[in-house]
């Protein structure tokens, strides 16, 4: 879990109000993260684009490196043709 500093929370009510200020603390790198809070519980966090960008990347390659993984897995396993699928439980090709 992410902690998140005093300085670093800010209400829904209090964004509205300084959405201009509390952007451009991002924008500028002032501020790495920007958490908002609603009813006293954290609801979404506020980054810079280019953090974002980089965050959604990594995902992207950690979500190829998990479907590699699971084709190399699948390369090791016995598979059989679909003709000997269909022959093994019996069905022709004109019975699709």
């Amino acid at each position: 879990m992410v902690a998140y500093t005093r300085d670093e929370i800010i209400s829904t009510t209090d964004l509205a109000r300084n959405v201009a200020t509390t952007l451009g603390q991002i924008v500028n790198r002032d501020k790495e993260k920007i958490a908002i809070s609603k009813n006293n519980k954290l609801e979404a966090v506020l980054i810079n684009i280019d953090e974002y960008e980089r965050l959604k990347e990594a995902q992207e390659i950690l979500e190829h490196l998990e479907i590699a993984k699971l084709v190399d897995s699948r390369k090791e396993s016995s598979t059989i043709s679909f003709e000997e699928l269909l022959e093994k439980e019996g069905v022709s090709y004109d019975e699709l």
